[in-house]
């Protein structure tokens, strides 16, 4: 699989809220049997028995008309940022659903709610025309009236008294909450008084960003782009990616900044190109560096949470989340500068990974480093509009067992240090294989005489078709799975010769340097 390093860097609408409905007025009176909502939830009530035309004292129809609520609309915003933007609930008291006071309730109130807005069921109080919680004395029922009369008149009485208490009750608590009237509810706690517990996506952000550092490279022509790294120990030596410095290497300028603004001049310590790993180290490195915790790449599996940090288009300090999509990904990627490939057996991820976001740190959920960003899979057209490659779900990480291996000898000696079979291989993709090739680079014998695939006995020719239990589909393949491991490992060959499969054991040799 051919990729883009991806760590230089050059350079809805809201739904319209429904409108108000008019402020309620007097209403013409209402017929005695027609049914009531209820007080507090919107259901209708069992209406009352109905009270004789003739009968003195026939109740009036005190109405309750009530103001609905309406929910915040969501608004998503483009390329990853996701906002919300709330529309405030319409002037009056949000007690309920509407309903029209008159005896010909107006079907075009209220409007539908745009899809998926959250509606809530208010603490319905009840007020008439008297205001809140007032009602008009009923007097007493003249002889003849009946008894059915007079227990009309009661019940109406008790419902009217209820709905009165609720009305005043909610106008209480409403006004106590707001002088407007306002019945929002304030949380007690926001922001930092909110506790996070270890393992959550804040709680590994919190601890690993001041550790996380964007790297600006400058070469002497002033050429150079972003990228970022990560505090590798206590003397100020920072990991990322040699496609990130590479500029700087030869007179250049480098610099770190720390999420609290702090900036740090550095140098670069050494580079592997084949690898894509390079180390820098600050000048007059603070002496409360705290690196981060490497993690074990070997154990990772796919499904697992993964979390990104990074400076995507130069946006320092972001922090993107995903999964491990796949393990042992051969990916071949370069940076486009004509320098030679790079090769990994590859972390693959979907945690947004963007150019900007190359060295930095690939986290589990506990907040280990299990690989560096270092590479993503772009559509032809690029992104944003720039014509630069961006994120499309396909990340690609160095796995930090083999990251870690190759910083140490950076450190120690300035140079890279790389396992080898000693024999050329075709980089060519659809031979089923690492096909030895009949003549090595520069003319010179395709297997190294006397080197370790001599030794294994294998010829110009020869296809291998796997690595201890990884299957070689490629040239890449094989390169990316050697270099996971270290000169002196031992290693299983299986190989194709004249369509005869056999297997032999390798002793993997070394070779210092990019040459």
């Amino acid at each position: 699989m051919s990729t883009e390093n991806e760590g230089t860097n050059e350079g809805a609408s809201v739904p319209p809220a429904p409108s108000v409905p008019p402020t309620p007025v007097d209403a013409p009176a209402a017929p005695a049997h027609q049914e009531r909502p209820a007080s507090e939830g919107g259901s209708p009530t069992t209406p009352l028995p109905p009270v004789p035309p003739t009968a003195p004292g026939a109740p009036q129809g005190h109405g309750t008309p009530e103001h609905p609520v309406y929910g915040d609309h969501p608004v998503y915003g483009g390329h990853g940022a996701q906002g919300q933007t709330p529309a405030g609930p319409p002037s009056g008291s949000p007690s309920g659903t509407p309903t029209n006071a008159s005896s010909a309730p107006d079907p075009s109130w209220p409007p539908p709610p745009a899809p998926g807005t959250p509606s809530y069921d208010g603490g319905g109080a009840g007020h008439g025309a008297g205001g809140w919680g007032s009602y008009q004395q009923q007097p007493a029922p003249k002889n003849g009236g009946g008894k059915r009369g007079r227990l009309a008149a009661a019940v109406l009485v008790a419902a009217l008294v209820a709905g009165g208490l609720g009305g005043g009750l909610g106008y209480t608590l409403a006004k106590n909450n707001d002088g407007n009237g306002s019945t929002t509810v304030s949380s007690s706690t926001s922001g930092g008084n909110v506790k996070r517990d270890p393992g959550t996506v804040a709680a590994v952000a919190a601890k690993a960003l001041p550790s996380t550092v964007t790297i600006e490279a400058q070469g002497r022509s002033g050429e150079g782009g972003t990228g970022t790294g990560f505090v590798f120990d206590t003397q100020g030596h920072i990991v990322t990616n040699n496609h990130v410095v590479a500029e700087a290497v030869e007179g250049g300028k480098v610099a770190a900044t720390f999420p609290d603004g702090k900036k740090y001049d550095a140098e670069v310590v050494g580079h592997a190109q084949g690898y894509d790993v390079a180390v820098i180290k600050l000048k007059n490195a603070p002496s409360n560096l705290r690196p981060l915790t490497l993690g074990n790449s070997d154990e990772v599996a796919v499904g697992d949470s993964t979390i990104a940090i990074g400076a995507p288009f130069g946006l320092s300090n972001t922090v993107t989340t995903g999964i491990i999509s796949a393990k042992n990904r051969p990916v071949a990627s370069s940076d486009g500068t004509g320098s030679q490939a790079s090769y990994m057996s590859a972390l693959q991820t979907d945690a947004s990974i963007n150019p900007g976001n190359s060295g930095g740190p690939l986290l589990d959920a506990q907040g280990n480093v299990i690989g560096i960003n270092s590479a993503i899979q772009s559509t032809s057209n690029g992104g944003f509009g720039t014509g630069q490659a961006g994120s499309i779900g396909l990340g690609f990480a160095i796995p930090i067992n083999q990251a870690k291996y190759v910083a140490q000898e950076l450190i120690k000696t300035g140079k890279p240090v790389y396992a080898k079979i000693g024999a050329s291989v075709s980089l060519e993709d659809g031979a089923n294989g690492a096909k030895i090739t009949d003549q090595g680079a520069g003319g010179s014998e395709a297997v190294d005489p006397g080197g370790p695939a001599d030794r294994a006995g294998l010829r110009p020719g020869d296809v291998i078709t796997k690595l201890d239990d990884r299957v070689i589909d490629s040239g890449p393949t094989l390169i990316g799975e050697i270099w996971t491991h270290k000169p002196g490992d031992k290693v299983t060959l299986t190989y194709k010769r004249g369509g005869k499969e056999q297997t032999t054991e390798l002793t993997l040799g070394s070779r210092i340097g990019d040459s």
